[in-house]
């Protein structure tokens, strides 16, 4: 165990340093179940784990959801859902903030990422604010929490690495985020409608469109629509699986984007190479994590931490409390996938003696994510916008965010008492 306690404070440590963190959390599970158990092991596992999780066909998802995700934003069809949301309520006060909102949560739909979500909107969504006369704070504050609902919204990358880690149905996952995902999109919607009402200076209205323009730009709706009822139906029908939902959404947004013109061969080799990268690293880092959860078994560690919380004489509900506080605390100083792929194999065991279901602590975490991404110091969704809009401050950005903050820490409090939220409609479903 102590081997073990070494080795998550060296893991955290290194993640605090910034180093790679797929290379840190596989540096130091290889040096801590060589000092747990023997060196010939460590070395032996290292190989297996990762050959084993390449030949993964659960895995087989990721590069899938992040091809569709950067067809989707590199051919410019985001641009048309901004459209569409401006002509319907941009004549509105806080019209563009709420066109922006609406479209984050549609380009999560089909995204999965929290930072592509931002990077994208923050290059669609800005300009046309800043133009408007929008506060800094106002506009940049509902781009940064619009993107975190990347990550709730499915499908998601970060349920897909929560999945695996936890060996949680990954489908459960992506149904178990709508109604959560949706909760989400209509308190932010109120709090830009409360802004606009207390401080109509930050948030002027736009010119009204005709009924002509609103039907027109409906047109560029139906790809958003059609990809997301292919995955969320298909999956809540048992058509096909996740892995098969998502090659059949990236296959469906090429077509999309071939059919529109938006896709010639330069853009598609562009396409593929980000996605290449993207997944590269993000399998490097899951590597690591498999690694770690091979770790905390071996050398007793997941044991004596289930020990420690059994003599503290906590458990139900208090538990749950106590774990997502530690994690709201870590989110301030931690990017999220690194508190994600750390702590979630330390928690997991915890949380399914207390009989909890795992779908909904999943939601749990990936909302307290959420919270992590917008939140001092190291609000990773922050950082990303402040790469694309560098006249920006930073403290500006973050002001903008605390009404977000604290509704979302609003719908944390709902799911926690009404667990029927998270599960109803993969019950409904079932």
């Amino acid at each position: 165990m102590i081997v073990g306690t070494i080795s998550m404070a060296a893991a955290i440590l290194l993640a605090f340093l910034r180093v790679p963190l797929g290379f840190a959390l596989q540096a130091v599970s290889v040096a801590g179940i060589g000092f747990a158990v023997n060196w010939n092991v460590a070395f032996q596992l290292l190989p297996f784990t990762i050959s084993d999780a390449v030949l993964n066909y659960d895995l087989a998802v990721v590069p899938m959801f992040i091809l569709m995700g950067n067809i989707i934003a590199k051919t410019g069809i985001a641009q048309d859902l901004f459209r569409a949301a401006h002509a319907f309520v941009g004549h509105v006060r806080g019209g563009l903030a709420l066109s922006t909102m609406m479209s984050c949560a549609g380009f999560s739909a089909v995204c999965g990422s929290s930072y592509a979500t931002a990077a994208t909107m923050a290059k669609v969504a800005y300009p046309s604010m800043k133009r408007y006369g929008y506060s800094q704070s106002l506009a940049a504050g509902t781009i940064a929490a619009g993107g975190t609902l990347g990550i709730l919204i499915p499908p998601s990358i970060i349920m897909v690495v929560y999945g695996i880690l936890t060996q949680t149905n990954i489908g459960d996952l992506f149904v178990a985020g709508v109604v959560p995902g949706l909760i989400g999109l209509a308190l932010y919607l109120v709090v830009i409608r409360l802004i606009a009402a207390r401080n109509p200076s930050e948030a002027p209205q736009g010119a009204a469109s005709g009924w002509s323009e609103r039907w027109r730009s409906l047109a560029g709706v139906w790809p958003f629509l059609l990809i997301f009822g292919l995955i969320i139906g298909g999956l809540y029908a048992k058509l096909f699986t996740p892995t098969e939902a998502a090659g059949m959404g990236a296959g469906l947004a090429l077509v999309v984007a071939v059919i529109g013109g938006r896709m010639s061969w330069r853009m598609l080799r562009r396409v593929i190479v980000d996605t290449a990268y993207t997944s590269i690293s993000l399998y490097t880092v899951l590597f690591g994590a498999l690694m770690l959860s091979k770790l905390l078994t071996l050398s007793g560690l997941a044991a004596g931490v289930l020990g420690l919380v059994e003599a503290t004489g906590l458990e139900g509900m208090a538990l749950i409390l106590v774990i997502l506080a530690v994690f709201l605390v870590l989110g301030c100083v931690m990017d999220s996938m690194a508190i994600i792929l750390i702590f979630v194999p330390l928690f997991a065991p915890i949380v399914v003696a207390q009989g909890f279901d795992l779908v909904w602590f999943g939601i749990l975490v990936i909302v307290v994510t959420e919270i992590a991404l917008i939140t001092p110091p190291v609000g990773m969704n922050v950082f990303v916008l402040k790469a694309v809009l560098p006249d920006v401050p930073v403290a500006r950005i973050f002001r903008g965010l605390v009404p977000f903050v604290g509704v979302d820490l609003v719908r944390l409090l709902l799911l926690l008492a009404f667990p029927a939220l998270t599960l109803w409609l993969g019950t409904t479903m079932a």
